[in-house]
């Protein structure tokens, strides 16, 4: 039992890949969000410069 526990404690090779996984996962959510809120900037403008139209020719 104390040798598998020693060696739990020794491997390293799972909690780099957690780590790496956490902050790719991380980066993912910034990046969606900062893809959103820039989305929302773009298409903001596009909708209100152009005038709508209320007379019919």
């Amino acid at each position: 039992m104390l040798r598998i526990l020693s060696r739990l404690v020794k491997g390293e090779e799972g909690v780099t890949a957690v780590e790496y996984t956490l902050i790719a996962s991380l980066i993912a959510v910034a990046a969606i969000v900062a893809m959103s809120h820039v989305g929302n900037k773009v298409d903001q403008p596009r909708t209100t410069a152009i005038p709508q139209s209320t007379s019919a020719t």
